[in-house]
């Protein structure tokens, strides 16, 4: 009797294109609030303004302290999982035993799509803001060394060990193998399966949870889709004296969702993969031309002595609520992000996934990105620190009132080549928010369309619907991207909720599938037979 993996690998590997699976609730739910969202803030964002800044001071007074202890958990359950037999288990086993995808091209796509491009202006622009305004965990210092690495700590923090691991571990494992080994769908709703069963399967509750998560995702998107547009155009007129103007914004935004969306189009075999892979590559030339030619030795020290401090001061930061005020406005707003995405990334992460193991899952997020992460931040941030303690005032200058484009062009400037670098480091911005936007629209496609390969007007209809909400947002200005970015914390709410019962599934469902594949192993039968 075939296992019940050989029926559903048949099934999800065959290209059909129907919408018979579409789930019309969902996408109604989840794409008309959105529509709502963006009209109302068009004709009134001054109250929408308001309104989203009164549920983003109650999500994070009444939720703040429990993401914080939800994202540190989530990471220490995994590391403990990883280390443990359950760390053993195959996930989503196919035919010849070996991954689906390569490891460099399985790392790229990751890194490009969890990264983002906070990857680019806030690797830029954080550090320089915390070494400004040092964290209040940290104890007042004159030396300015000393204060660097403190920013820099704070930063890997913020996008570090803790903000990886709720973005696609637990929830990826229970994902998989509830989708792989058990048929059942793609989507966010069957995190909940081990609590509800098969009610939240068929109800009309898992399509409001699935919609939850897809409005998470999708405001996540469209806010730095927007951002990428007003960033874009002003990095041009500091370049090339083009005019920063809604014209440009405009024409830079549409430029990115033509891109995102053909290659959402051809899917994860074809142009995600591709967009990635160069991404990654001019990510890695980048790091060490700037490595090489750029403060080489205040890198390596800082980027050390900022993971030491990290690692030494990792539970006392998590947990940090000395200063409600700052810790609301920066690690829990990034904790919020991050979760809004969590469940939309895992079932990213299940179509990417197969054939790895639970510990190299866990490790490779939880670990190895958030190393990458640090250095990425210390190569582009550490570097704007080194040039603002040697000539003060030459990136605090142009980053006052928080202008993230400005401080990551004043470091460009502040290295060899510096108009080349400034260009390149657009460009890099263009791909990394271009290689989320792909594969944000193809996972709300797969969520919202039943399956895999979700019908080509789906894929067309999210890319389209996200880069046509980020052009109404800022033709108001940056105060109608900056409402749905903030939007993207009080979405975090349900989602945190939809999280929570990962961190006893996951482990429970890894040790199962370790055992259960290890009697197979020593009964010498064929992992795809029952």
């Amino acid at each position: 009797m075939e296992h019940k993996k050989d029926f559903i690998e048949e099934n999800i590997s065959e290209k059909s294109y129907s919408l018979k699976e579409l789930d019309k609730v969902t996408l109604i739910l989840s794409a008309g609030f959105l529509l709502v969202f963006v009209i109302f803030t068009i004709f009134d964002s001054h109250f929408m303004t308001s309104v989203v800044n009164l549920g983003f001071k109650y999500s994070t007074q009444f939720f703040g302290a429990y993401w914080q202890i939800l994202l540190l958990a989530t990471f220490i359950i995994g590391l403990v999982l990883a280390i443990s037999t359950g760390g053993n288990a195959v996930l989503g086993r196919t035919k010849d035993g070996k991954p689906e995808m390569s490891t460099f091209k399985w790392l790229s796509i990751i890194m490009c799509t969890l990264l983002a491009g906070g990857g680019v202006f806030w690797a830029g622009a954080e550090p320089i803001a915390h070494f400004m305004s040092p964290d209040p965990m940290f104890a007042v210092t004159s030396d300015p060394f000393q204060k660097a690495v403190n920013a820099l700590s704070t930063s890997f923090m913020h996008w570090g060990f803790l903000a990886w691991a709720i973005l696609g571990t637990l929830t990826t494992i229970v994902l998989m193998h509830l989708h792989y080994d058990k048929g059942l769908p793609l989507k966010p709703r069957t995190i909940l399966y081990p609590l509800f069963g098969q009610r939240i399967i068929d109800s009309w509750v898992g399509s409001v949870v699935d919609a939850f998560c897809i409005v998470g995702a999708a405001a996540g998107t469209i806010g730095p889709i927007g951002f990428l547009g007003l960033q874009i155009s002003y990095g041009l007129k500091f370049l090339f004296h083009i005019p920063d103007n809604f014209t440009a914004q405009v024409i830079i935004v549409l430029a990115a969702m033509l891109i995102y969306t053909v290659s959402a189009l051809t899917g994860l075999a074809k142009g995600i993969t591709f967009l990635s892979k160069w991404n990654t590559i001019l990510a890695i030339f980048l790091m060490v031309f700037i490595f090489l030619f750029g403060p080489t030795k205040f890198i390596i020290d800082s980027f050390t002595q900022g993971l030491g401090s990290v690692i030494q001061h990792l539970v006392p930061m998590a947990l940090y609520r000395g200063d409600t005020g700052w810790v609301n406005a920066w690690t829990v707003f990034f904790w919020g992000w991050f979760m809004g995405f969590g469940p939309i990334m895992a079932v990213f992460m299940s179509t990417i996934t197969r054939g790895r193991s639970v510990r190299t899952l866990i490790l490779s997020v939880s670990i190895l990105a958030p190393l990458i992460t640090f250095f990425w931040y210390t190569i582009v941030g550490g570097s704007g620190l080194a040039a603002e303690i040697a000539h003060p005032g030459i990136i605090s200058g142009p980053f006052t009132g928080f202008n993230l484009p400005a401080a990551l062009l004043a470091i460009t400037e502040a290295l060899p080549w510096g108009t080349l670098m400034s260009i390149l480091f657009l460009i890099l911005s263009v791909a990394f928010i271009v290689t989320t936007g792909d594969s944000i629209t193809y996972t709300i496609s797969v969520v919202t369309g039943g399956g895999r390969h979700p019908h080509p007007y789906l894929r067309a209809f999210w890319g389209i619907l996200m880069g046509a909400m980020a052009i109404a947002l800022i033709s108001i200005g940056s105060s109608g991207v900056s409402a749905i970015q903030s939007f993207i914390i009080i979405a975090a709410v349900p989602v945190s909720i939809i999280i929570l019962p990962t961190l006893w599934n996951g482990p429970q469902l890894a040790m199962k599938m370790a055992r259960e594949q290890e009697k197979e192993a020593r009964e010498g039968k064929d992992p795809k037979k029952a």
